[in-house]
């Protein structure tokens, strides 16, 4: 429930950010150090003042399989250039971990709850998961999608394309780009801005930060998820049980 006199902000924006067991500890580092700088990016922060208040609500977690999701900031107000580095500061002097598993319902449905415990009162509210594979843990994506959607909360992505093998041998679905645009993102305004590899995440963060804190993606649209087909958003579930198969 938003409090009585919450202060009134542009965007309740939600960085929800995959530390699964595909991605090693030079590629969280990378993640981490991208977020840090998008959050601090001059034109960022221009983008946050141009706004009609002028300032947004930002919080950051970090999530895996469905037992793993881990506010690291809590909820602040970016107006300016300070606050928008000291948010950084504290993201960056945090330590960083990898877990297990892809839960990206779980990130769905986190990300609600941290919206939920907002303190402050956007005209949007914006859950935005990055990731580099698809859901594999807890519950299927398309009822926690639907559930999410329901309390006009808008999902965008950012998926990160990476052909080379896990640490345990398994490559990503192929397409992860579709598999975002059909079974991730959606409600107002969705859309997706794909990394390509680890190593252009910066720009990636930085570009799709600008569009969301602006309120205009490349393709402005309600993504209808449930009209394709369920099976298709299943592709993760079948993916790791074949991959156990062949092990």
């Amino acid at each position: 429930m938003v409090p009585a006199r919450a202060e009134l902000v542009d965007l309740e924006l939600v960085l929800a950010v995959d530390i699964s067991g595909s991605i090693d500890d030079e590629e969280a580092a990378l993640q981490r150090q991208g977020s840090v700088k998008a959050i601090t990016d001059p034109k960022v922060v221009r983008t946050i003042k141009a706004g009609r208040r002028g300032r947004i609500g930002l919080a950051y977690f970090e999530w895996a399989g469905d037992h793993y999701q881990r506010l690291l900031v809590d909820w602040a107000m970016i107006h300016d250039a300070a606050s928008a580095k000291r948010f950084a500061n504290e993201l960056a002097s945090l330590p960083q971990k990898v877990e297990f598993w892809t839960s990206i319902s779980g990130a769905m449905e986190f990300g609600a709850l941290v919206l939920s415990a907002s303190p402050f009162q956007g005209r949007r509210r914006v859950i935005d998961i990055s990731g580099d594979g698809a859901n594999n843990n807890g519950a299927p994506v398309l009822g926690v999608w639907a559930r999410t959607l329901a309390k006009r909360i808008t999902i965008n992505g950012l998926p990160i394309i990476n052909g080379r093998p896990s640490r345990y041998g398994t490559v990503p679905i192929a397409n992860l780009d579709r598999y975002y645009r059909e079974c991730v993102i959606g409600g107002a305004g969705a859309f997706i801005v794909v990394a390509n590899g680890f190593k252009d995440l910066a720009r990636a963060i930085r570009r799709k930060m600008i569009l969301e804190i602006a309120g205009r993606g490349p393709k402005p649209r309600l993504i209808p998820a449930s009209s394709h087909l369920p099976g298709k958003c299943m592709d993760g579930e079948w993916k790791l049980r074949w991959d156990l198969e062949d092990m």
